[in-house]
């Protein structure tokens, strides 16, 4: 039998509508930790938190079951859980917005701009379409039902009430979710269009690109040339699995990496803040049968590449975050 996460405590303040960091106290059969605090300091020594956290106890600002304030010298007890919200440095204003594509009691959809992380993680705690919406909106039970990159634009699912957030996310898992990508790379004449995309992607944890190595192939898209410009193909992207990097992986190994992309074939690890030459991949429709009320969805975004009408532009500055032109 599943056991059930523990909701956090309601005392517990909403922030700018980041859930609160959840810990659950490991086993100590040694009796290592005397009292709560000597666990936490172990925890967190050598790190950002470890100041932070023995601040955090001091000024009452972590909680147990029922909301009780924990203190540093409270016993130590193993299996129990504690909520606290973590203190962050100021981010900067990610300066695009996140456009409403549809919404009703069960289902939000947006349309995610470029530069701005679909939830939380790492440094990106505020400045996320997550956070964002859930304070606009007033939703503080918005749940993502998926992710999209942060450099990558386009559509972004999210579950109104927490009570549906498994049924849209087991869309995702089950691939009942009939997705399409548009991205800008170079053509190359030497290869057909459309073409199957095969291969075995692994991500290892901490390392930025994720890399095709040999084995059961594990993540497969389908490639279509759209449009050529000059030397720029427009290219659809249709992902059948979910792998990290998948269609930026894929086109990579083709030759073809897309344009602005600071990871495939290279990475060039740009300031947070450079909003210059954003990844010309855009998550454009978003199609499938909704597990709530039974309707058929089709959307699709309103946003186009910048490159692909105005690439001086792309390449010298970042775009204002307006309406974009008709047509392709």
């Amino acid at each position: 039998m599943r056991r059930r996460t523990p909701a956090p405590p309601s005392p517990l303040p909403q922030r700018a509508g980041i859930d609160p960091v959840r810990l659950r106290l490991p086993p100590d059969p040694d009796g290592t930790w005397p009292d709560l605090g000597s666990y936490l300091a172990a925890r967190y020594a050598g790190t950002r938190g470890e100041e932070s956290m023995a601040r955090l106890l001091a000024e009452g600002r972590v909680l147990g079951p029922g909301g009780r304030v924990l203190h540093a010298r409270d016993p130590y007890e193993p299996g129990a859980h504690l909520w606290f919200h973590r203190d962050m440095d100021p981010e900067p204003r990610v300066p695009f917005a996140v456009r409403v594509v549809h919404r009703d009691a069960h289902l939000l959809v947006v349309d995610k701009p470029h530069f701005l992380a679909t939830t939380p993680r790492g440094s990106h705690i505020t400045e996320t379409a997550l956070a964002r919406l859930r304070e606009e909106l007033d939703l503080p039970g918005l749940s993502p039902a998926h992710r999209l990159d942060r450099l990558t634009a386009g559509l972004v699912m999210f579950s109104v009430r927490p009570e549906d957030r498994g049924a849209y996310q087991l869309l995702f898992q089950r691939r009942q979710v009939h997705k399409e990508y548009e991205a800008l790379a170079a053509r190359d004449t030497a290869l057909s269009f459309p073409r199957t995309v095969r291969s075995r992607i692994e991500k290892v944890r901490g390392v930025i690109a994720a890399t095709e190595v040999p084995g059961t192939p594990n993540a497969e898209s389908l490639i279509e040339l759209v449009d050529v410009r000059g030397g720029l193909g427009r290219y659809r992207l249709t992902p059948h699995t979910g792998r990290t990097h998948q269609l930026r992986v894929h086109m990579n190994g083709l030759g073809l990496p897309i344009l602005g992309d600071p990871v495939y074939p290279e990475v060039t690890d740009p300031a947070p803040d450079d909003y210059r030459r954003p990844l010309q991949l855009l998550a454009r429709v978003l199609a499938f049968t909704d597990p709530v009320t039974g309707a058929a969805h089709r959307f699709e975004s309103a946003r186009t590449l910048q490159a692909w009408r105005d690439r001086p532009g792309w390449e010298s500055g970042p775009q204002a975050d307006v309406p974009p032109a008709p047509g392709p």
